[in-house]
C-alpha cells in the first residue's frame, strides 16, 4: 500500500470514529478518535496472536511507511501550531508573558532532570542498567507540554482566561526550549560531542531566537501580501504558504520552524485579522483553518492511537511504562507549583491554577515523533533484545496515551469549578 494509500485510509477511519462518537459517544473528538484508533490496534494484535486473521503485519507495515516522526515534525506540525496561533489574542499574551516565560524555560530544565534523576535511580533499584543520559533524554523529550494536544483538548473547554492564556502560550513556546535540551542531550548520547556554554548558547540563539525572528519577519511579510489584495480566495491561498512554503525554509535556515509559525500566526490571527480583512473574510478566515486543524488533528490522533502496532512490549518496558506515568505527573506538579510560589507573591491567581496546569499539561504527537528520532540498536538487556530506543517509545507512549485519554477526558470538573470561583469573585467585586 503506498502513502498517499494510507494517509486516504487513516483519514476515512478517523471521520467514521468522530462521526460514530458524535451520535453515541459525545466524547471530545480528538479523544475518541485516539480510544477508537487504540482499541483496534489491540483488536488487530490479539486476532493476530490468537490466529484468526493476520492484519498485525500488515498494518504495522503500513504505519512505519508512513514515518510518524516526518509526517508529523516535517509536514503537519507546521499547518496545526499555525492553526492554533491564529486563535491567540496578543492582549492576552502581554499580560501572562512573564508567566508563560517562566513556565515555558525553567519549569521545563526542571523537569527535564528530575524526571531523568528520578528514573535512574529506578532503573538502579530495578536491575535495568539504564544510563543516566538516556534517562535525561526522555526527560527532555517529554517535559515540554504538547501544544497540538493542548490546543485540540483544553483549549476547547472555556477555561478562565489567565488559566486558558498560560496553558495555550506555555505550550507554544516551550518548543523552542524543549528542543535545544533534548538536541543537545541528543548529541551527548549519540554524536559524541562534548558540548560547551558556548555551542549550547548558540544552538539556542539559532533555533529559538532564530525562529522567532525569522517568524516575525515572515508574518511581516505576509501580512503586508495579505492587506494588498481585495481577492478572497487569494487572501486565504496567502495564509496556506505561511506553515507550507514558510516552514520548508525555516528548516533550509536551520531556525526553529515551529516557532517561526506561531509567531507568524499571532501577527496574522491579530494585526492582519484587524487590518488586512473583512467582516467576511475573517469568517472564511476562521472556518478555513479550523476545517484544517480538525482534518490533520483527526489523523494525527489516529496514528498515535495505532503506533502501538509497530512496537515490541517485554515484561520490564510494562514496569517502566507504569512507572512513567506518575513520575512525569509529579514533576510536572512540582515544576508548576514551584513557579507559582514566585507568581504568587506579586499577583493572585484561581486556586485551581496548578491543579488545571498540571493535569492539563497533555503530551502528544511531538514526544512520540521525538522518541521515534532515537537509533535503534544500543542494547539495555541483550539477552531480551531490549534497547534504548524500545525503553524510550514505550514510556513515551505510555504518558502520551494516559494524557489523551484520562488526563484530557477527566479535566472538566476542575475547569467547571475554577470557572465558579471566577464568577463567585465577579459578583463579590460588583458588590
Amino acid at each position: 500500500m503506498s502513502v498517499y494509500a494510507t494517509l486516504c485510509l487513516l483519514a476515512a477511519m478517523a471521520m467514521v470514529i468522530s462521526l460514530v462518537n458524535g451520535k453515541i459517544g459525545k466524547l471530545q473528538s480528538t479523544i475518541a478518535i485516539t480510544a477508537g484508533s487504540l482499541l483496534l490496534s489491540l483488536a488487530i494484535v490479539i486476532a493476530g496472536h490468537a490466529g484468526w486473521f493476520s492484519l498485525d503485519e500488515t498494518a504495522a507495515t503500513a504505519i512505519n511507511q508512513l514515518n510518524f516522526e516526518d509526517f508529523l515534525l516535517k509536514g503537519i506540525l507546521g499547518f496545526l501550531l499555525f492553526a492554533g496561533a491564529l486563535g491567540i489574542k496578543l492582549p492576552h499574551l502581554r499580560d501572562q508573558k512573564w508567566e508563560i516565560a517562566i513556565l515555558a524555560m525553567a519549569s521545563t530544565l526542571f523537569s527535564t532532570f528530575f524526571i531523568g534523576g528520578v528514573l535512574y535511580l529506578l532503573c538502579g533499584w530495578l536491575g535495568i542498567q539504564f544510563d543516566l543520559i538516556y534517562c535525561l533524554l526522555f526527560g527532555a523529550l517529554i517535559s515540554p507540554t504538547d501544544p497540538i494536544a493542548v490546543l485540540a483538548i483544553v483549549k476547547k473547554l472555556n477555561a478562565p482566561r489567565r488559566i486558558s492564556t498560560q496553558i495555550e502560550g506555555e505550550s507554544l513556546f516551550n518548543d523552542g526550549f524543549g528542543l535545544v535540551i533534548f538536541v543537545t542531550l541528543f548529541s551527548i548520547a549519540f554524536g559524541g560531542a562534548q558540548p560547551t556554554v558556548l555551542s549550547v548558547g548558540h544552538l539556542f540563539l539559532q533555533e529559538a531566537v532564530g525562529g522567532i525572528l525569522y517568524g516575525y519577519l515572515l508574518g511581516q511579510l505576509f501580512h503586508y501580501l495579505i492587506r494588498h489584495t481585495d481577492d478572497h480566495s487569494m487572501e486565504l491561498m496567502l495564509t496556506l504558504l505561511v506553515p507550507t512554503s514558510g516552514y520548508v525554509f525555516a528548516e533550509f535556515i536551520e531556525v526553529s520552524g515551529p516557532l517561526a509559525m506561531v509567531i507568524a500566526g499571532i501577527i496574522i490571527g491579530n494585526r492582519t485579522r484587524r487590518k488586512g480583512f473583512s467582516e467576511e473574510s475573517q469568517q472564511h478566515l476562521d472556518h478555513f483553518w479550523e476545517l484544517v486543524d480538525e482534518f490533520l488533528n483527526g489523523v494525527l490522533f489516529l496514528l498515535i492511537g495505532m503506533a502501538m502496532l509497530s512496537f515490541s512490549f517485554h515484561p520490564e518496558d510494562w514496569v517502566l511504562m507504569l512507572a512513567a506515568v506518575p513520575l512525569v505527573l509529579l514533576s510536572r506538579y512540582l515544576s508548576v507549583r514551584c513557579a507559582y510560589l514566585g507568581f504568587n507573591r506579586f499577583r493572585r491567581y484561581n486556586p485551581y491554577s496548578v491543579k488545571i496546569l498540571t493535569w492539563g499539561g497533555l503530551r502528544g504527537g511531538l514526544a512520540l515523533a521525538m522518541a521515534m528520532s532515537i537509533p535503534s540498536g544500543i542494547m539495555v538487556i541483550p539477552d531480551k533484545n531490549i534497547d534504548v530506543r524500545e525503553i524510550i517509545l514505550v514510556m513515551t507512549y505510555s504518558v502520551v496515551v494516559f494524557s489523551i485519554l484520562v488526563q484530557g477526558s477527566s479535566i472538566v470538573p476542575l475547569i467547571r469549578r475554577s470557572k465558579v470561583w471566577e464568577a463567585d469573585q465577579l459578583k463579590r467585586g460588583k458588590r
